[in-house]
């Protein structure tokens, strides 16, 4: 049986591209106080067991110094997540990374995921969210974002 599974890879350590696009969300007046970025990965697999780890091995995706995974538990974003995927992408070329093919994945496609919170701590607000990506972190020309 075939199932998309999805995979969120971010930094452990500081993250400077998502310290400028949250500086500069803040000078465009954009009323947020903290900003996620994460590689989200979208593989369709039948394989059961054994994604993450070979997710994990794969050094072109994860390096364990550098990176935290994350196994989400729905494809789509999360509450004040936008997820921004290139057009055109070809997902079937995505499963193969340096000649090394990800085992039991028959496809897989990426997105930049933005998690956008508030002063409070929470999750930001659809609208909010919306608004980020519009100004700074898509490029409709090249990209399309998914909201949640």
């Amino acid at each position: 049986m075939i199932r998309l599974r999805c995979v969120a890879i971010r930094l452990k350590i500081p993250d400077n591209e998502a310290f400028t696009a949250l500086t500069t969300l803040q000078r465009l007046h954009v009323d947020v106080a903290r900003l996620e970025r994460a590689d989200i990965w979208l593989f369709e697999t039948d394989a059961t067991d054994g994604l993450l780890e070979a997710v994990q091995e794969n050094e072109l995706l994860f390096n364990p110094n550098k990176h935290a995974l994350e196994e989400l538990a729905t494809a789509q974003p999360r509450e004040g997540e936008v997820w921004i995927e290139e057009l055109g992408q070809d997902p079937g070329m995505r499963a193969q990374l340096g000649g090394r093919m990800i085992s039991g994945v028959r496809s897989a496609k990426r997105a930049r995921g933005w998690r956008l919170f508030t002063q409070s701590g929470d999750p930001a607000e659809r609208a909010l969210v919306k608004t980020a990506a519009d100004v700074l972190l898509c490029n409709p020309a090249i990209e399309r974002a998914v909201l949640s």
